[in-house]
């Protein structure tokens, strides 16, 4: 099959398309002929070398965890689908034709694969992080970084758990936030004072890990209100940090279940074919993406 795959680290030119032997379904395991599948952040750090340390390679190395398609291989133990039955999951080296996932959920009537191969890092992170962050119904959850696909789930959690928003993103994106349910502002320069105009925050996530763990400190009066998912230095300022994922299964059945209520939406912004696949990963290292960006294989 064909797979993107990197021999060494570096930029998003060490990612090329390579055949490789077809993956099988283990145990507990589900394997998919793959229809698309996420662009998330992890991935470009991971081949640029950032995680070496967390999450060391056997070289060559594949790339992607997040994907959507159609089960062709099940193994042993697993109940509750067959094959030929659509899903989109969470596994590993999903860039590429089949792709084995760990967690699954089957797919509802109506969500194409390009849109549910972006939801599963974002549904799982966002979940995590509300409720690590200790945000009650009725509070005020301040998003910076509220545009892209994790800022975007965290919206539409939050606002089905009756938490109100307020979402920074760039100029072009605050109509886009708004669409949400988010009250947008723009981040940058002065943002403590916007925020201020609009309501007390009761707790900040910060999704971008653009350096503004102190002003999120200072909107919310208390370090342990803030968390970060991208700026590992933020327990420097006594805010916390969360990377390990938790129950993803869980997620991607609540995906579903508010997809089908239309209450859950990621748009894809741009789709890309799984030949360009480094060209994917240096719009995602790049920023600015509203929504998601997807790899599909025909």
């Amino acid at each position: 099959m064909k797979a993107a795959q990197f021999a060494s680290y570096g930029g998003p030119e060490v990612l090329r398309l390579v055949e490789v032997e077809e993956p099988h379904a283990g145990p507990d395991q589900v394997r998919i002929a793959v229809r698309a599948a996420g662009v998330n952040g992890i991935d470009w750090k991971i081949r640029a070398g950032f995680m070496r340390e967390m999450l060391p390679l056997s070289w060559p190395a594949g790339t992607g965890i997040d994907a959507a398609g159609v089960i062709d291989e099940i193994g042993a133990g697993v109940t509750g689908v067959a094959v030929g039955d659509p899903v989109f999951g969470s596994g590993s080296q999903t860039y590429a034709e089949y792709a084995v996932l760990s967690s699954w959920a089957v797919m509802p009537s109506g969500l194409s694969f390009e849109e549910a191969a972006g939801y599963p890092a974002p549904i799982e992170t966002a979940i995590r992080i509300i409720n690590q962050v200790g945000i009650k119904p009725g509070q005020t959850l301040l998003v910076s970084g509220a545009s892209g696909g994790v800022g975007s789930a965290v919206i539409q959690v939050a606002r089905q758990r009756g938490i109100d928003v307020i979402g920074t993103a760039g100029a072009s994106s605050q109509d886009y936030v708004r669409s949400l349910g988010a009250v947008p502002t723009t981040y940058g320069d002065g943002l403590v004072g916007r925020v201020r105009a609009i309501a007390p925050v009761d707790a900040a996530l910060d999704i971008a890990g653009s350096g503004v763990i102190p002003q999120l400190i200072e909107l919310t009066g208390d370090p342990a209100k803030v968390l970060s998912i991208a700026d590992f230095s933020a327990p420097e300022h006594g805010a916390q940090v969360s990377s390990e994922p938790s129950d993803m299964a869980g997620a991607l059945a609540q995906a579903a279940r508010m997809f089908s209520e239309g209450a859950f939406h990621l748009p894809v912004d741009q789709a890309f074919p799984l030949e360009d696949a480094a060209r994917a990963q240096a719009v995602s290292q790049a920023g600015h993406v509203t929504g998601r960006l997807v790899i599909t294989v025909s």
